[in-house]
Formats: structure tokens, sequence, C-alpha cells
């Protein structure tokens, strides 16, 4: 099987070219391949196939093998890569994905794409449609209890579901231990990836991510859309905000006019390579 190996400030996945590549079983694919010590190591793989409704398709699997929804460092890569390998010439794309049709922007400089602007769609605030277990009409600074400690938090889906949690400390923050703790936790029924955040300014937040099914990853580009939206619905920061990631920075607004949030960044290739599957 050919890959690519990309990233998007971090968040690294294997990307495969459908159009040439046939990959049976891609759950076990997935979890073989993103191991760190026995793969090729990713936060998960990544098939780029034609599409009945759109330019192309993605369709994600999680490092243990589980089938995702969307990512939104992963369709930026995905847009890349079908731009600088050659499946297409035009500069604005549209992607499906498992949560609908995406429209992506590309930016290029010197014949490659640097930037791409995501159209990630409105938020879904109900929470049965996120899914979470609530009566309310929004989980907004809900009140929580885990492992004896009292949380706020809000929970948003940008095509999966997303739990944004302010703490005073992010960069100290025990995540290994408190990450699992969040994604297992009975209001979440379909599991939940988890932003644990602190407000730097209006227009800054510095973000960690625990992301179902991988654990923690250096950038999420749904949980910054999440994190964006949570941090306006609370009063927190303005429309437009610059999302600190591990790996590096995005930029997000919510659009009040149009209710849809828009994320911008970079991908990368890491490396192309071949392995036996």
């Amino acid at each position: 099987m050919k890959f690519t190996k990309m990233h998007g400030i971090g968040n690294d996945y294997v990307y495969v070219n459908c159009f040439k590549e046939t990959v049976e079983n891609p759950g076990a694919v997935a979890a073989r391949i993103s191991d760190r010590h026995f793969g090729i190591g990713s936060d998960g793989l990544i098939l780029i196939k034609p599409s009945e409704t759109a330019d192309f398709r993605m369709d994600m699997y999680n490092a243990d093998g589980s089938l995702g929804a969307m990512c939104g460092n992963g369709i930026r890569c995905v847009a890349k890569y079908v731009y600088d390998y050659g499946l297409t010439d035009k500069t604005e794309i549209s992607v499906e994905t498992k949560s609908g049709i995406k429209h992506l922007k590309l930016m290029v400089e010197d014949g490659k794409v640097a930037l791409v602007k995501v159209d990630m769609g409105a938020p879904i605030l109900e929470p049965k449609k996120i899914p979470v277990i609530s009566e309310k009409d929004r989980l907004v600074d809900q009140e929580v209890i885990i492992d004896g400690t009292l949380y706020c938090v809000t929970c948003v889906s940008m095509g999966n579901p997303h739990c944004v949690v302010p703490v005073e400390d992010v960069a100290g923050l025990e995540i290994e231990k408190l990450g699992p703790l969040f994604e297992h936790y009975k209001l979440f029924p379909d599991r939940i990836n988890t932003e644990f955040i602190q407000v730097i300014d209006r227009n800054t937040v510095q973000v960690r991510v625990w992301e179902r099914g991988a654990g923690e990853t250096w950038a999420c580009g749904t949980g910054a859309c999440a994190t964006t939206v949570a941090c306006i619905l609370n009063g927190w920061t303005e429309r437009e905000v610059t999302v600190r990631l591990r790996g590096g920075d995005l930029r997000v607004c919510w659009d009040e006019e149009k209710n849809t949030v828009f994320m911008t960044g970079p991908a990368e290739v890491v490396f192309d390579g071949e392995i036996e599957i």
C-alpha cells in the first residue's frame, strides 16, 4: 500500500489515495499503522476516495481502528494532497465526510497548498444531536463532577462530539489521567472529544485536546472550532479567535450572520512511503 504521511499542526494521519489503492478492513489497518513503535505512527488513517456528491470523499479512522466522523486538520491535508498530487487544479473544492459535505478554499504558494480555509458548517448545540444525555436545550457552563472534582463544561458538535472544559493551568494538566475520565463519562453515549482550555485574552485561547480513540493529540481542527463556539457562548472571547494548540495555531471565526464556523490553518507533507498490509 502506497501512502503519504501528513500533518496539520502536529495532528498526523496516514493518507491513502483510493483512486489508485484498495484498503481492505481499514479499521484494522488504521490500528496497525498508527502504532508509533511498530507501525508508521499516526493519529489514524484517512482514505481519499471518489465521491458522487462532492469533488472528493474522505473516510477517517482513529488510531484504535474506530470510524471517525470528521477531522478538521485531516480535511485540510486532504485538500493539500489532492492539489499537490495532481488530482485537481481547482482552488475551491468540496469534500464529502461522514458529517456532511465541507467546502474548502486552498491558498497556494509556489505551486503548493500552504493554507486551507474550511467552511466547517453550523455548530450543533442540541444535546441529543451531539450526543449528550440531557433534557436541556443546550449544555453551556454545565456543572459536572468527575473523579470528585467540579468542572463546568460546554458541549458542541462540529460533526463529532466535543466537551470544552476551562481549567486554570492547561499546561500542567494531567491529561493522561483526566482525558479518559471525560471520554467515557456517563453523559456521553458515543464517548467524547475533550478540549481543556485556558482563555488568554479576548482573542486567544490555549488548548490541549484529548481525542476519543486516539488520546492526546497535538491539534484538533473540529476541537478548535468547538472551543471557539464555547468561548463565544460563554462570553469569554470575540467571534474570531486564535486557538493555540500544542502543534501550532489555528484561526477560527464563528460567522454570526451565516451561522457557520470558518477554520484556517496549514497542512504539510511529512513523507511518502509504501508498506505491506
